[in-house]
């Protein structure tokens, strides 16, 4: 990948003069902002103090269950602390994080354009996660919500509580999902730069352009269920009701019919970011770079098929369970291919052992125990034994938080000197990523013990017999709560007192590090003509040599 800019203007450190941060001053310049960097610093902030809040929620869970017979909470109690803890974890962290922070910021400069396609629908999808978060936070003042964050019928329908406010919040996030994934999906359509193929692409569009095509998609889905939810709850309509001729496993299907390709939305993206720090720290091409973007699109269709295997236990036919098992199994090949070529990548690379490397190991580890424990979960007899249990609980969080989650954390770093044009303590990010690897282990390995011998999920209370466990458990958290806590403290402190970033600080050759850093305002201030392929490291070592 080549452009017109001067190779020693690359290699130079910040420029002076203007960039986005300063371009424009005051509150209203950031709160009525179209530059889609702006809006990606905002969504950052929000998501981070969304992760902040549900990751409170999870250590008070943890803490809770120090003792059988609970710690902290009344049982009631405890049901709200666990809904809030996933609703905010998964509809305003976990889905949101990667598209609208890291992809609104890097995606534009990734393709060489001046902002996104449709930068006030941008803007848009900002505020609506913005309301739909605080009307969430009003439904726990005004009431609380104890449902779990599914919101299962019929109890979701029955209940008093502010189940009707949670779900309109939700449907907003919703809406707020879509007008991002349209967004990506029209922008890498129109505005890639000249020369850029499909196949010059960096493998980070291919996750965010499959990512959106499922937000696109799926997304409806969704809001139509919490729209269904609201009017059977206040009118008593009889469409997941059984007393006024409902189905209550309808709305299992149509949940699960959106969340599990959201699982998608979420992995996709950080698979994205995987792709190009493993490339980057090891300064080598990807291997295999047309199979992991096929796989891309592969896992995007599969994954509207396989919902079914959440209904193992609600009496589907045994036919359409074997059919669900199928697929469930098939979508691990696309999957596989990734894993694979992300360490044939590594193999013999010229490895940097960064931070943001250091995360996308902790990626590689975690999320293949986590794919190889759904493995277990999608064979029809295993899984009737576990449905339920912190087997469970275990495998999610090892794919949601200990993948999306950690995918995030790469890109985060990998990318921090673009945002800010500062560079975080690169030693304390190495204690936090293997503090949060080993908190993350201690956490949910007994988990996975405990549900293996039948330990169900989202008790308040337990058995004696399991007390070892949750206490193993509980100290994993408080490790884990030491890794954020730090990971948190050195990059604040960098925007204070961290040191000046290089313009390419890690040597990557796509094209938001052909830019200034911070970039300027329109990102570029020549035109980028894209020559090579993306990521053709012989280019970085030509404009070395010029420079």
């Amino acid at each position: 990948m080549t452009t017109q800019v001067p190779a020693a203007e690359v290699e130079a450190g910040p420029q002076k003069g203007s960039n986005y941060l300063n371009s424009h001053r005051g509150f209203w310049s950031w709160a009525g902002t179209l530059d889609h960097k702006r809006i990606g610093i905002m969504y950052l902030v929000g998501v981070t103090l969304a992760f902040l809040a549900g990751g409170v929620l999870a250590l008070g869970i943890r803490l809770h269950l120090w003792q059988p017979e609970g710690a902290l909470f009344e049982p009631d109690t405890y049901n709200q602390v666990f809904t809030l803890h996933g609703a905010f974890m998964v509809f305003m962290f976990i889905i949101p994080g990667v598209p609208g922070s890291i992809a609104n910021f890097v995606l534009p400069l990734m393709l060489g354009a001046k902002d996104v396609a449709l930068p006030r629908l941008n803007l848009a999808s900002f505020y609506l996660w913005l309301c739909g978060t605080l009307l969430a936070i009003v439904s726990m003042i005004t009431g609380s919500v104890d449902t779990g964050w599914t919101f299962y019928t019929p109890y979701s329908i029955h209940t008093q509580q502010s189940v009707v406010t949670m779900g309109l919040g939700i449907f907003m996030l919703g809406f707020s999902s879509i007008f991002t994934g349209l967004n990506f999906i029209v922008t890498t359509h129109k505005l890639r730069a000249p020369g850029q193929s499909w196949f010059k692409m960096p493998l980070f569009i291919w996750a965010i352009y499959s990512a959106g095509v499922l937000q696109v998609l799926a997304t409806p889905v969704l809001g139509i269920t919490v729209l269904l939810l609201a009017f059977e709850h206040i009118y008593h309509i009889g469409v997941f009701d059984p007393s006024y001729g409902g189905d209550p496993v309808l709305f299992q299907h149509f949940f699960w019919f959106y969340s599990h390709p959201a699982v998608y939305i979420m992995i996709l993206p950080a698979m994205g970011i995987i792709s190009e720090v493993v490339s980057v720290h090891s300064r080598k091409p990807l291997f295999g770079y047309r199979m992991i973007a096929f796989s891309s699109i592969a896992i995007a269709v599969i994954s509207f098929l396989v919902w079914g295997h959440h209904l193992f236990t609600s009496g589907q036919s045994e036919f359409v369970m074997m059919a669900f098992s199928f697929l469930t199994f098939f979508v691990a090949i696309p999957t596989a291919i990734k894993e694979f070529s992300w360490v044939a990548t590594i193999w013999k690379g010229s490895v940097a052992l960064t931070a943001p490397m250091l995360y996308a190991m902790n990626f590689l580890i975690i999320f293949s125990i986590g794919g190889l424990t759904g493995i277990f979960l999608a064979a029809l007899n295993v899984d009737i034994h576990l449905h339920d249990t912190y087997f469970v609980v275990a495998h999610f969080h090892a794919v949601m938080m200990g993948s999306v989650a950690i995918g995030f954390f790469a890109g985060v770093h990998h990318w921090w000197p673009k945002f800010w044009g500062v560079m975080y303590n690169e030693t304390l990010a190495k204690i936090s990523a293997v503090l949060i690897l080993i908190g993350f282990w201690v956490t949910f390995i007994p988990q996975f013990i405990m549900g293996s011998q039948g330990m169900p999920r989202r008790y308040a209370s337990y058995l004696p017999e399991w007390q070892g466990y949750h206490q193993v458990s509980t100290v994993g958290a408080i490790i884990l709560g030491a890794g954020f806590a730090l990971m948190m403290g050195y990059l604040i402190h960098s925007l204070f007192a961290g040191k000046k970033a290089k313009a390419n600080q890690w040597g990557g050759v796509t094209l938001e590090w052909h830019t200034q850093t911070p970039p300027i305002h329109e990102n570029f201030d020549y035109d980028p003509v894209v020559t090579h392929d993306p990521y053709d490291y012989s280019q970085l070592e030509e404009m070395k040599g010029k420079s």
